[in-house]
């Protein structure tokens, strides 16, 4: 058997959501109390789909959706930023495997580019790298600007979308 697709990843929710009581101290502190969502990876495509066209969330506001969503204190960085990366590249599969020759690809759309890193970064590890989240961005009117090594949203606040 190979490798699971993105959007195999996408479907395996195994035992989640579940909240989780952590007891070290340090964390307790940093992240603000002892319950910690692990939220599935459709949890976040979910969230991720309901943003509209010329908007913009970071993925902490998203985490912090979630956690009040499951009545938990914050969700795991860990599992959000890795769930997050699922999302967008089963999106780019099915955009993907939904194409035929000649024609535009058929859309099952997560606009992943949508969501962005702390500040208003540009994620990485999307596909197509910085390069590939700035085009989607920009083609929706969104100015990209660079600061050191990093690429941000400019004014990323005024754009952001926030969920009911």
């Amino acid at each position: 058997m190979g490798r699971k697709s993105f959007n195999e990843k996408l479907q395996d929710s195994k035992d989640m959501p579940k909240v989780v009581e952590v007891l070290d101290p340090k964390a307790v502190v940093r992240y603000g109390g002892t319950k910690m969502l692990i939220a599935p990876p459709l949890a976040y495509d979910e969230v991720m789909r309901k943003i509209p066209y010329g908007k913009v969330m970071t993925a902490d506001y998203l985490r912090q959706y979630l956690a009040k969503k499951h009545d938990a204190d914050y969700t795991c960085p860990l599992t959000a930023g890795l769930f997050i990366n699922i999302a967008a590249h089963a999106a780019v599969e099915r955009a993907e495997k939904g194409t035929i020759p000649g024609t535009r690809p058929i859309i099952d759309e997560t606009p992943y580019w949508r969501v962005l890193k702390k500040d208003g970064e540009l994620n990485e590890k999307y596909p197509g790298g910085i390069e590939g989240h700035q085009m989607l961005l920009e083609a929706e009117g969104h100015t990209v600007i660079r600061k050191g090594k990093s690429y941000f949203v400019q004014d990323y606040q005024e754009k952001a979308y926030e969920l009911e």
